[in-house]
């Protein structure tokens, strides 16, 4: 379906697509790095929960004070904290002060968007297209994202090729990576700065405060939120940055090997956004939502026991052609079940849950990798994610959107 194209759509997009660019490369390289730099499992872990926690403040953030402060100065400032998460690899400073760093940087090791950000402009890209259009926008956007968290993966490459050609040590190959990160920050910054004032939110939004939603959306957005955490703590297990860690210290596969491994990965995601457009028509929602998660939750259990290299990677890359399906779809589901000027607030609320469980996921992801099985977050994970995806369905098969609901 033909999505109408605007200038802030097109801004929202590059800027989106310059941010997962390098969530996508820091999916792959962070575990890694942090491991030659001598962290321990547990200490990797900690890293990528501290960042997913200072996300979700963030997200809060986004939820209660974005539309009265401006979605625009919002995006803005979210993109230059944003930097500080790569600087702080750049340096690399004592633990303590690398989780600070982290934290107030939001830095992001799952190696998909799911920041503050990427809430926010869930709430702002459906008011800039039709209705008709709203899911097919969404997987627009998502395509973006994961095409260019692709191209991050594939640029894990980098530090080593830079080590070749420049002749760097190492660890300066990988510093001058993460300033790149930085810089992109900024150039995503000047972006949003651009925009039109059509990316801020209704009046009746930005002059309401949070309790004013009405019952009605808190109910639904309540039990959504429930949900979705338990979605979020099985994904916080499966971060890209700990899947790659647990590809690099099983199998013995190098950076090079990872970023073309994730690149695959992130353009099945990329092509299966359309996919889960096209079937949400003709399927719905919420179906299209269980019937493509739950199997890529049963894929991921099955490659903790792969025998080889080789089968581990199909049954992930079989899993990553599902897996994200319900991303668009959940994002339209979230926006069409309340009022248009309870969108920032539904998006922030869904996302919010989602980024703090993230975070308890990824942190006892480390611990469970050190001292239980070093497969167990990937059994543990998909298990979590079967439950979501089973309570889903029977808490709103019979919810439908405005589209399916009959005349």
């Amino acid at each position: 379906m033909k999505v109408p194209v605007s200038k802030d759509l097109f801004i929202i997009n590059t800027a989106a697509f310059l941010r997962s660019f390098t969530f996508g490369l820091m999916g792959v390289v962070l575990g890694i790095y942090l491991f030659r730099a001598g962290l321990s499992s547990f200490n990797i872990g900690m890293v990528v929960a501290v960042g997913l926690v200072g996300s979700a403040l963030a997200t809060i953030g986004v939820t209660t004070k974005a539309d009265r402060a401006g979605r625009r100065r919002t995006l803005v400032a979210l993109s230059l904290l944003g930097a500080i998460g790569a600087l702080a690899l750049a340096f690399t400073p004592a633990i303590p002060v690398l989780l600070a760093m982290a934290f107030v940087g939001m830095l992001n090791g799952t190696g998909t968007d799911r920041s503050a950000a990427f809430s926010l402009e869930q709430a702002i890209i459906p008011g800039l297209v039709p209705d008709t259009s709203r899911t097919w926008g969404l997987a627009w956007y998502n395509v973006v994202l994961d095409a260019a968290g692709s191209l991050g993966a594939l640029a894990a490459a980098l530090p080593l090729l830079l080590q070749r050609w420049l002749a760097l040590p190492l660890f300066a190959s990988y510093r001058t990576v993460f300033f790149g990160c930085a810089f992109l920050g900024v150039v995503g910054a000047i972006l949003y700065s651009s925009a039109s004032a059509r990316v801020e939110g209704p009046k009746s939004a930005m002059e309401a405060l949070p309790h004013h939603i009405s019952p009605a959306t808190k109910k639904v957005v309540t039990k959504l939120a429930g949900l979705f955490s338990l979605d979020a703590f099985g994904g916080g297990f499966l971060t890209d940055a700990l899947v790659a860690y647990w590809f690099f210290r099983r199998f013995g596969i190098a950076e090079e090997t990872l970023g073309v491994l994730f690149f695959a990965v992130h353009l099945l995601n990329a092509a299966s956004h359309l996919g889960a457009a096209w079937l949400a028509r003709r399927i719905g929602l919420v179906n299209t939502m269980v019937f493509t998660h739950l199997p890529s939750s049963l894929f991921l259990v099955a490659a903790a026991f792969a025998p080889s290299l080789k089968v581990a990677v199909i049954l992930f890359l079989c899993r990553e052609a599902l897996v994200e399906m319900d991303v668009p779809t959940r994002q339209s589901y979230v926006a069409a079940v309340v009022l248009p000027n309870e969108r920032t607030f539904a998006s922030g609320i869904a996302n919010l849950a989602r980024n703090i469980f993230w975070a308890v996921g990824s942190s006892a992801a480390g611990f469970l990798m050190q001292n239980v099985a070093f497969s167990a977050p990937l059994v543990l994970g998909g298990g979590a994610k079967i439950s979501y995806d089973l309570l889903l369905y029977r808490a709103f098969r019979n919810l439908k959107p405005p589209e399916e609901q009959s005349p």
